[in-house]
C-alpha cells in the first residue's frame, strides 16, 4: 500500500491549515479532552466549566489512512516533524484561529483556539497533566467553546471526541535509488537528445 509523504508549499496560493473541525473520529485516532476550570479560586462552592478542549491536531510520522472513493486504492498519508511545525506556525501566522467547522462540514461561530505548542519533553510538556500522552513533535491546541449548543449537543454528549485539521499540502516527490541515474547513464540520454534535437534542427533547415 502506497504511503506518500504531504508537505506544505510556503509559496503556494493555498498552503496550510485553513480550519480545524471537531469530529466523532479523529483521523490521528487520538481524542481530546473536556478541561474543567481549576480550584484556584472557589465562589461560593461552585465550579464553573471552562469550556476548553485540548487535544492533538497532529501528530508526525503517523500514518493515516486514506481512501479516495469506494472503487479506489487505499493508500496512507503522514506528516513529517517539519511540516507540522510548520503547519502550527502558519494556522496562526494566517489568523486562523476563529476558523472551526463540525464534522468539517457545518461552519461554527464561538469557537477559538487559545492554545498551541508543540510537544518537546516527554515528561513535563503540559498535556502530559491531563493524560495525553503525545509523541514528541506533536501539534496540541486548546480550544475555547463558547458557543452554547455545541458545547451542551456535541462535548458534553460525546458526540465529537477529537480534532481534525482543514487545510492544503502537497505530496514530496522522492526518487528511489533505482530512480537516480548513474553519470554514464545521464551521459549516455544527454548524447541521444542531442542528436534528436539535431535532427529535428536538420529537418526543419530543409
Amino acid at each position: 500500500m502506497r504511503v506518500i509523504e504531504l508537505i506544505i508549499e510556503e509559496e503556494g496560493i493555498f498552503s496550510g491549515i485553513e480550519a480545524i473541525s471537531i469530529v466523532d473520529r479523529p483521523a490521528i485516532q487520538e481524542n481530546f479532552i473536556a478541561l474543567s476550570e481549576e480550584e484556584r479560586i472557589k465562589l461560593a462552592d461552585v465550579d464553573t466549566d471552562k469550556r476548553i478542549l485540548m487535544g492533538a491536531a497532529l501528530i508526525p510520522n503517523k500514518n493515516i489512512y486514506r481512501q479516495d472513493s469506494e472503487k479506489s486504492e487505499g493508500y496512507y498519508i503522514y506528516f513529517s516533524e517539519e511540516t507540522v511545525k510548520k503547519a502550527s506556525e502558519l494556522f496562526l501566522i494566517e489568523g486562523n484561529q476563529n476558523k472551526s467547522t463540525l464534522e468539517h462540514q457545518a461552519e461554527l461561530s464561538g469557537l477559538s483556539v487559545v492554545e498551541s505548542w508543540i510537544v518537546e519533553d516527554e515528561v513535563h510538556d503540559k498535556s502530559r497533566k491531563y493524560g495525553l500522552n503525545m509523541p514528541l513533535g506533536s501539534w496540541m491546541v486548546s480550544m475555547k467553546v463558547n458557543n452554547e449548543e455545541v458545547w451542551q449537543n456535541y462535548v458534553k454528549t460525546g458526540a465529537v471526541k477529537g480534532f481534525s485539521i482543514e487545510g492544503y499540502f502537497s505530496e514530496a516527490i522522492k526518487l528511489s535509488k533505482k530512480d537516480v541515474l548513474s553519470e554514464d547513464e545521464a551521459e549516455y540520454i544527454l548524447s541521444e537528445l542531442k542528436v534528436i534535437v539535431q535532427d529535428k534542427l536538420n529537418e526543419l533547415k530543409q
